[in-house]
């Protein structure tokens, strides 16, 4: 199993959540409502924890949100939703965290990127500010470093010793060091400023796959502190699905990774539950954790002109998520069946046998039947047309 293999890190505790030190990877999300709404933030956040978000973060971003984050924690704990909540800061996390001590009390982790806590001397002094303010309530910390918000001085002065000492490296090659840099240095600060380094968790997180792989492959290497993992903008639909697949696959496989986000970009109205979904099949897929059952299904060719079996699909995947919040409190190993609809004889039969429940629906010009199977014994024969069996399901 990929666990056996996996990078040591320090065990960082965010809330009741452990990451790092061997546990279990862990999937988080971030809201993408107004945090000042105090009402629609709870709600989305409810909607991802129950998607299968581990840790949900929320923006902190200007007074009105920090005002209303204490509220916000307490209505989702008056829910049932022990989910810990991470504070998102930039520029002014260090004036917010001070001025609104029950938002700092609330939160269960503050995230800084070092890049944008201020410039010259002043980056280090509110740095530290906000770890001082994580210190002294017990917070853990994620220092998140962007590529595309990186310490323009630190970057600055490593291109100009590039260039004096003739070193060859290209630029890309140079942002990805100074990305490391800035989070050991970062993390070096932190442990100045008082934090213990059970409570520090990294991040390095760039836009193209190749380099985010690179990028941790040597955090890893030189930290022994637990990374989250993640693309730092992904993209829309498909590529942002397929490149964070690549990407974290890898760093995963490698056994790199306590936590990870898919920063999938969402459509207009679309449902921000779709980069908690994609981290829980990636994790799945590599057989690191079990979230669902996992529903297969077939892709369709010209023996499978019906919609039939796909509609069936999509009924079956969105019935199974609809389920699982229950189903988990009441079937213990629920999360580890497997469910096969099948469009046709060529693979369906064995696709169906092989899962704990199946069924191969009937192709084009094949007789109106549909054998239903249960851990691989024939539980029942549909027959009738098509429009029949259309009916049926």
């Amino acid at each position: 199993m990929l666990q056996k293999t996996r990078h040591k890190t320090v065990a960082v505790k965010v809330g009741h959540v452990q990451v790092g030190g061997g546990a279990p990877v862990v999937v988080q999300s971030m809201t993408n409502t107004d945090t000042a709404d105090v009402a629609g933030t709870v709600r989305q956040c409810l909607e991802l924890a129950q998607a299968g978000s581990e840790l949900v973060r929320v923006t902190v971003n200007v007074p009105e949100a920090a005002a209303a984050v204490a509220e916000i924690k307490q209505r989702l704990l008056d829910a049932g939703c022990t989910a810990p909540v991470i504070g998102d800061f930039h520029y002014n996390g260090h004036v917010l965290l001070t001025k609104y001590p029950a938002c700092a009390r609330a939160l269960d982790k503050y995230r800084i990127n070092p890049g944008n806590v201020g410039a010259g001397q002043r980056r280090d002094e509110q740095f530290s500010t906000i770890c001082a303010v994580a210190r002294d309530h017990g917070k853990p910390v994620r220092i998140g470093v962007n590529g595309g918000s990186l310490n323009q001085e630190l970057l600055t002065r490593k291109m100009q010793e590039n260039t004096d000492r003739n070193l060859g490296r290209s630029s890309d090659e140079i942002l990805n060091d100074c990305m490391i840099l800035s989070a050991l240095e970062s993390t070096e600060l932190a442990l100045r400023s008082g934090l213990r380094k059970d409570q520090i968790i990294i991040s390095c997180k760039v836009s193209r796959p190749p380099h985010l792989i690179a990028v941790y492959r040597e955090l890893a290497r030189q930290t022994d502190q637990p990374l989250h993992l993640g693309l730092t903008e992904a993209g829309m639909g498909i590529k942002g699905l397929t490149w964070s697949a690549t990407a974290l696959g890898v760093l995963l496989t490698e056994g790199i990774g306590d936590t990870i986000r898919v920063s999938l970009t969402p459509r207009p109205g679309g449902d921000r539950c779709d980069e908690v979904y994609a981290a829980c099949e990636i994790l799945q897929a590599l057989g690191l954790r079990q979230f669902s059952p996992a529903v297969t299904a077939c892709p369709g060719c010209g023996r499978t002109t019906s919609t039939t079996f796909q509609e069936l699909a999509e009924r079956v995947q969105g019935y199974v998520r609809e389920k699982m919040p229950e189903w988990k409190t009441q079937y213990e190993g629920v999360e580890t069946m497997t469910v096969a609809v099948m469009g046709c004889i060529v693979n369906g039969p064995g696709e169906s046998k092989a899962a704990n429940i199946g069924i191969s629906l009937p192709g084009t010009g094949e007789a109106p039947s549909c054998p239903v199977y249960i851990d691989g014994q024939k539980f029942v024969t549909l027959h009738g047309t098509y429009a029949e069996l259309d009916t049926a399901f």
